[in-house]
């Protein structure tokens, strides 16, 4: 169990939080403003447990370590202050005299203080000390929010709790790992994995961590074209990494010796492009009629079976999409899947943002357990890997 922001005193202190405002934004607005709503409940607690100001840090893109007007946090303040119901003020640099201008200013009318992008700064992704020492030396207290970032051993999510002395998890962060720590740990079975999306290199971890600890897997989206290669199935033009075949086959036999279920499409959508008016038919996986073309979605008899596994169980794990979904033509058996997952009687955890882009195309996310922030994030931790972001809190 990691510290986490209610067992600090907040009161008089200066709060430093680091969140994930890491929001598309266009031309000044921002697309999509789930990640900066997130984060509003941890902001709210410390200004309702008396901080004396509340300072806000977040990366935005990749300006490669300086700035970029495209990539600043400016256009977040707005959102924020509408979100909050009370004034934020913005400064124009997340070191030296604007930052510590702001917070000083915030200080004496007890505001939000969101410091501009911190990959403006190359010693942000070097994990500079001295860079985190100055972060440091903006608050008394720091508070680690931003799960998306977790996997980082960046300035503002590591070094700086070395700079401070100790750190503490916000209630987004403590959500994230109270509910993926749980499945990995002591999941209620069955427990069910469902891994879609393009890459089997992008999940091997995920699916070699996970076959210790699931009761089934289900495979679906292009990453499953390389497990059925593996298998001398004909895959025509679908996404293939050749590379990985040896990967693919060592899964399966690791499964096998687990007693874990790993289910393959059955049938599949096939198509010429990956165009909504490309001419496209259902076809049995192993039909050699699939010829040139690609597959682009799993086909209806897969989505009942895979809906068929997942109503079953009393876990489920879902990262990636089935097909591509962003295709409505083709998008059939990503919905087939989330509205299963949906009617689960038990812990369900979605993660990834196509997956997420899913549940709210199918209009069930406000019946799912937990949809994790953290894409990479939550791959790397249901990998099994230690998160330096999570692994610098301190323990309670």
């Amino acid at each position: 169990m990691k510290l986490s922001i209610t067992d600090l005193d907040l009161s008089g202190k200066r709060v430093f939080i680091r969140v994930d405002f890491n929001v598309p934004i266009k031309n000044g607005v921002i697309g999509d403003d789930t990640r900066i709503r997130a984060s509003i409940p941890t902001i709210q607690y410390a200004l309702d447990n008396g901080a004396a100001a509340v300072i806000l840090a977040s990366h935005l893109g990749r300006p490669k370590g300086k700035p970029v007007p495209e990539y600043s946090l400016a256009p977040v303040e707005g959102r924020l202050s509408e979100l909050l119901g009370r004034p934020v003020t913005f400064a124009s640099d997340c070191i030296g005299e604007p930052a510590r201008a702001a917070v000083a200013e915030a200080q004496r009318t007890g505001k939000v203080v969101l410091l501009e992008n911190l990959r403006f700064h190359a010693e942000e992704e070097k994990n500079d000390p001295r860079f985190a020492a100055e972060l440091a030396a903006l608050a008394d207290l720091y508070v680690d929010d931003a799960f998306g970032s977790a996997h980082r051993a960046h300035a503002s999510v590591e070094g700086i709790v070395r700079q401070m002395g100790r750190g503490a998890a916000g209630l987004l962060m403590q959500k994230e790992l109270q509910y993926l720590g749980h499945a990995i740990e002591t999941p209620e079975r069955p427990f069910v994995a469902v891994l879609g999306g393009a890459k089997v290199s992008d999940k091997i971890e995920v699916i070699e961590n996970l076959l210790g600890k699931v009761d089934a897997l289900l495979i679906g989206g292009a990453m499953a074209y390389t497990f059925l290669k593996a298998r001398g199935v004909a895959t025509g033009k679908s996404l293939v990494e050749n590379d990985r075949l040896d990967s693919a086959r060592k899964v399966t036999e690791k499964a096998k010796a687990q007693n874990v279920r790993l289910e393959l499409p059955v049938d599949h959508v096939v198509a010429t492009a990956i165009d909504a008016s490309a001419p496209h038919e259902t076809l049995a996986i192993d039909d050699p009629a699939i010829g040139d073309r690609m597959g682009v979605d799993i086909g209806p008899q897969t989505a009942r079976a895979y809906g068929d596994i997942v109503a079953s169980a009393k876990t489920v794990v879902w990262n990636g999409p089935m097909g591509v979904f962003e295709i409505d033509a083709f998008s059939k058996g990503t919905t087939a899947v989330a509205e299963a997952v949906a009617r689960v009687r038990g812990t369900t955890i979605i993660g990834g943002g196509d997956s997420i882009a899913a549940v709210h195309k199918a209009g069930i996310a406000d019946r799912i357990s937990h949809i994790s922030t953290g894409g990479g994030a939550s791959l790397e931790f249901l990998g099994g890997r230690v998160l330096p972001g999570v692994a610098a809190l301190t323990d309670k």
